[in-house]
């Protein structure tokens, strides 16, 4: 069975850092995208940003862009957000996302694994 594991998120100041982590096990790293959606109370999921493993490639939210940073550490079948400059509208529920990169667009929110959500509170 395909597992993520996310960690990372927490209570931060606005134009604070956090780095959201996901470890992922049952798959071949190498073949997959990974990343995070989020979502807000009364809002929609967003796609934040995701990485193919296979190629390198990201995306991100316009949203997010100039602001956060994704990277993977192929040996460590783990990805990584470091969250910097954040706004109180960076506070959601993060979720760590992970399918195929060739059956996949980046960050599709039809992507099949999904893991438990992170918390991330950005306070004004």
């Amino acid at each position: 069975d395909v597992q993520l594991q996310a960690s990372g998120g927490g209570l931060v100041q606005a134009g604070g850092s956090l780095r959201l982590s996901c470890t992922a096990s049952g798959l071949t790293f190498d073949d997959y995208a990974i990343g995070w959606f989020r979502q807000a109370p009364g809002k929609e999921r967003e796609g934040v940003s995701c990485i193919s493993s296979s190629d390198g490639s990201t995306y991100y939210a316009d949203s997010v862009k100039g602001r956060f940073t994704i990277s993977s550490d192929n040996a460590k079948n783990t990805a990584y957000l470091q969250m910097s400059s954040l706004k109180p509208e960076d506070t959601a529920i993060y979720y760590c996302v992970a399918d195929s990169a060739e059956a996949r667009r980046l960050c599709s929110p039809t992507y099949n694994y999904w893991g438990q959500g992170t918390q991330v509170t950005v306070s004004s």
